[in-house]
């Protein structure tokens, strides 16, 4: 019973993680290409929407994520007018949606064995 908790804890932490990831990520994005301008507030919406987008992808098949979480992030960045294409958005997107779960998976893979459950 204890490894249960121990487990739901470490997910919603791992969870967490995940939308730290994704934020910061965005924060890198935006201030890459030029956004100075209220950098804070708009990196957690274009992390929020992304983070979104995730979590109802995967609700669909894992393969959701890599789709609708790139077009969330990709739908919120138009609203912010930065010079950056369409195309150039959408692998954005995606590049910071994989990255941001790979690391989150892994952190999270390497936790679940730690407590035993793999």
């Amino acid at each position: 019973m204890i490894y249960r908790v121990i487990t739901l804890i470490g997910g919603i932490v791992f969870v967490a993680v995940l939308f730290g990831l994704l934020w910061w990520f965005c924060k890198q994005f935006l201030a890459r290409h030029g956004v100075t301008e209220r950098l804070t507030d708009r990196a957690t919406m274009l992390a929020t929407w992304t983070f979104a987008g995730i979590s109802i992808g995967l609700l669909f098949a894992v393969v959701g994520a890599f789709v609708l979480g790139p077009w969330a992030f990709y739908r919120t960045l138009r609203g912010h007018d930065v010079p950056v294409s369409d195309a150039a958005a959408i692998w954005w997107g995606l590049g910071i949606v994989a990255t941001a779960l790979a690391i989150t998976a892994s952190g999270f893979f390497g936790f679940l064995y730690l407590v035993g459950a793999l």
